[in-house]
């Protein structure tokens, strides 16, 4: 199983954003996946309206999922209208991250 990490954004307008996520996070299960944690960033404003929005509230949901259901998983998701919009990606592994760092300190960039 593969680490990923989704971020999502849910309709400004949505009253019971926990009920929502309860639906995402049931639907991770159904595929055979395992949530780590969900990061709440709150409502942000966008850059321009998007399909008559302002705004969303936005969150990150880490899990751990084989990476054949991820497709099946994004097309369930896509059509649940309480998702405005989501992008799924494998989340980089933390041995990796701490490497670059400490070679961004070696050459100096960091």
């Amino acid at each position: 199983m593969n680490k990923y990490e989704a971020m999502m954004i849910f309709p400004e307008s949505l009253k019971d954003i926990e009920e929502a996520l309860g639906k995402v996070r049931a639907e991770i299960k159904k595929h055979g996946g395992d949530v780590e944690s969900t990061t709440r960033l709150g409502k942000r404003m966008f850059a321009r309206k998007m399909d008559k929005q302002d705004a969303g509230q936005y969150v990150i949901l880490t899990f751990k999922m084989a990476p054949e259901q991820i497709k099946p998983l994004t097309v369930r998701f896509k059509m649940n209208e309480d998702i405005f919009r989501l992008q799924i990606v494998r989340a980089p592994a933390v041995a990796a991250v701490a490497e670059a760092g400490a070679e961004a300190k070696a050459h100096g960039n960091a």
